[in-house]
């Protein structure tokens, strides 16, 4: 069984949950500026506010948190449905996953190429993360010189 957290305990676990500069973040910006990449953080002027922008290849990448973004949407809903609260993290992280298409789709629009990672994958897996980025910068290079 779960531990059960007091009040005090889970308002000082929410406090600590940031929305930039992330250990995630940090962990894929500093293996992609080792490979020579350039890149903006947190770029305001984009739709969502990508938390790593090449500005030279229009690539926004996302670093999602598992949790928060809703990965295995199906299942963690079902344990939600069981939790304390269940309505308001249900309706929260429903609306996050809407927020994170309608960001998607308006990037697109703009002409933007949208990578999204989700945190343990970023963590376990860092090298894959950065062949992604490097195979789409691959691509947008020989996109534009056809």
């Amino acid at each position: 069984m779960a531990d059960v957290l007091t009040k005090e305990q889970r308002h000082k676990n929410m406090k600590s949950i940031h929305g930039k500069d992330t250990e995630i973040e940090l962990i894929l910006r500093k293996a992609i500026w080792k490979k020579g990449y350039r890149y903006r953080k947190n770029c305001k002027k984009l739709p969502g506010s990508p938390d790593i922008v090449l500005t030279k290849y229009n690539i926004a990448i996302f670093c999602d948190g598992e949790f928060f973004h809703g990965k295995d949407w199906e299942v963690l809903k079902t344990r939600l449905e069981k939790s304390n609260n269940s309505e308001f993290w249900i309706n929260k992280i429903l609306r996050n996953r809407e927020r994170d298409d309608e960001v998607n789709k308006r990037l697109v629009f703009e002409g933007w190429t949208v990578i999204r990672f989700w945190g343990e994958d970023i963590k376990k897996h860092t090298d894959e993360c950065v062949k992604v980025i490097e195979e789409t910068i691959f691509d947008q290079i020989v996109d534009n010189t056809l």
